[in-house]
């Protein structure tokens, strides 16, 4: 079994920060998703293969492949894969030694603790030496990117991260089911008030004024509350286009975790001998 080999499931910008971080230490990374990732940070989530083949992020390229032979040759290339597999079979093929759970869906979506000798599943919805091998923290606050190896993560706050003394007022719901067409591109500077998309022929509109940091993809239908749009306040286009402190912050939990768990098994195996 290769030992740096590692499947992370989900796309999204947190789990790209952990899959940029790890493929940065030497890990082969293979990223599964959804067949329509609904990320709203596109520009640096490595789901965003899914619609177009291909994706780089801080200098790190992620491919989309099909079978398990494109999955062979691209992590040859020094290249991270993403694969459209929802439920992870494709662990039982390519026998990754590291499973990562970065869907923040606060739960688990079916992430078992024998999938892999380390198993790590990110945020609420885990219990450590249950689930999962071990879990880490994506509360913003005091205990973020803390490696819980017993016990499980802080419960789900429902509230939008504080920018600049804004949570809900910086997040875009659909008000409306439908289509999802753009009207401005992520990057771009908005004013409160202004429509930033459609869904459908309902317009749908910024509360405060900033950069548009996130915006779900075109093209995909939505049901009425769902999270489509992201407005970064502190209006730092660059910020749209890297990857967070909070996803840095994780990943450097994610790392820790790893090494934590294969000391752990290492001294176990010692003490057999």
């Amino acid at each position: 079994m290769d030992r740096k080999l590692v499947l992370i499931r989900g796309g999204g910008d947190i789990a790209t920060g952990i899959a940029h971080r790890l493929f940065k230490c030497g890990y082969s990374i293979v990223v599964t998703e959804i067949g329509n990732p609904t990320v709203i940070r596109r520009t640096v989530s490595f789901a965003q293969a899914v619609f177009d083949n291909l994706i780089v992020v801080e200098g790190v390229t992620a491919v989309k492949v099909r079978d398990v032979e494109q999955i062979k040759k691209t992590l040859k290339q020094k290249k991270i894969v993403v694969v459209v597999d929802e439920n992870a079979s494709l662990i039982n093929r390519i026998k990754p030694h590291i499973v990562i759970d970065s869907i923040l869906a606060k739960k688990n979506l079916g992430t078992d603790i024998n999938m892999a000798p380390i198993v790590i599943g990110v945020g609420p919805g885990f219990e450590a030496r249950k689930d999962v091998h071990a879990v880490v923290e994506t509360n913003r606050g005091h205990y973020l990117g803390r490696v819980i190896i017993n016990g499980d993560a802080q419960r789900n706050t429902g509230t939008p991260a504080n920018i600049d003394g804004y949570t809900y007022e910086r997040v875009v719901w659909a008000k409306k089911e439908g289509k999802v067409r753009h009207n401005v591109e992520i990057g771009e500077r908005v004013d409160a008030g202004q429509v930033i998309a459609f869904t459908d022929d309902y317009e749908v509109k910024t509360k405060i004024g900033g950069v548009l940091r996130g915006l779900i993809q075109s093209g995909i239908y939505v049901n009425e509350g769902t999270k489509i749009a992201d407005v970064d306040p502190r209006a730092e286009r660059d910020y749209c286009f890297t990857i967070s402190d909070k996803a840095r912050a994780i990943a450097g939990g994610v790392i820790e975790a790893i090494l934590c768990l294969e000391a752990m098994q290492n001294e176990n195996l010692v003490a057999r001998d």
